[in-house]
């Protein structure tokens, strides 16, 4: 669909002199505060605006002061999960280089997987 935004000349000349492509401006500024007033989704701005991969559309929305909400809840999910990670990674460095792991060494822990 083509749209038509009538702006007076006067604004118009002011706003090519300071450079960029008006029409991307305009369009910019349209989806995004439709995506602000929750109009868009995500996925819906990315398409509009042509980005490829999220990372462009996360770019766009951090250089116009728009965060995705983050709670306390999910950073302590997000810390839980990455605590637990940590272990996981610990525990098999621990494997890999021979050491016991809860009194068992590796020799062990594979005789009793094999049964």
């Amino acid at each position: 669909m083509n749209l038509i935004v009538r702006i007076p000349d006067e604004v118009t000349e002011r706003l090519a002199a300071e450079g960029g492509d008006l029409e991307r401006k305009a369009l910019e500024a349209l989806v995004l505060e439709e995506f602000r007033a929750g109009r868009l989704t995500k996925a819906e701005l990315r398409r509009a605006l042509g980005f490829e991969v999220l990372d462009e559309l996360d770019g766009f929305l951090k250089a116009h002061g728009v965060f995705e909400k983050y709670t306390l809840e999910e950073l302590d999910r997000d810390r839980e999960a990455l605590e637990r990670s940590e272990a996981l990674v610990a525990r098999f460095r621990a494997f890999r280089t021979g050491k016991t792991l809860g009194s068992l060494d590796p020799a062990a822990l594979i005789r009793e997987g094999r049964r």
